[in-house]
């Protein structure tokens, strides 16, 4: 049995966006463009998805990594201020263990050259799960996606 514990833990990312603030609100806000860059493995499989924006709305994603194993992100929308902010709370599964809760922070503000963004999460592992800055590291990577899902589309078609 595992020892109940909870380790606290904030990151911030910064991110400098070359697409105006409207469309980068809209990549948070609507499912069909979320679902196109929310995820830190492109490989895993999607199970449930399902994004209901409004405050008190809800956020599902449920997918399996290459060994069958249930990774899944579950949010509650708090705020949100359209091409402002966006506040959520979502607690993270694997299998049937709980190992985190956090609050997240999305930013936005209007740039000459796009949109800065600025995602802040604090974050408590739980019951001795070793994160090893491995959620920092899939939000880098999810974010990374958000900007290849911009760039793509804003691309000219060929």
């Amino acid at each position: 049995m595992t020892t109940p514990s909870a380790e606290h833990a904030t990151f911030v990312i910064e991110r400098h966006l070359k697409a105006p603030l409207a469309r980068v609100f809209r990549a948070w806000s609507t499912p069909e463009s979320k679902r196109q860059w929310f995820a830190c493995h492109g490989e895993w499989v999607t199970l449930d998805y399902a994004l209901d924006f409004r405050p008190g709305g809800a956020e599902r994603n449920h997918v399996a990594d290459s060994d069958g194993l249930l990774h899944a992100f579950d949010a509650q929308y708090i705020d949100n201020v359209p091409d402002a902010r966006i506040i959520y709370a979502y607690e993270m599964k694997l299998g049937e263990r709980r190992i985190s809760a956090s609050l997240a922070t999305v930013a936005f503000e209007a740039e000459p050259a796009g949109t800065r963004m600025v995602f802040t999460e604090q974050v408590v592992f739980l019951d001795g799960y070793a994160d090893n800055g491995a959620r920092l590291q899939g939000t880098e990577i999810g974010l990374d996606n958000l900007e290849l899902f911009l760039e793509r589309e804003t691309s000219p078609i060929h």
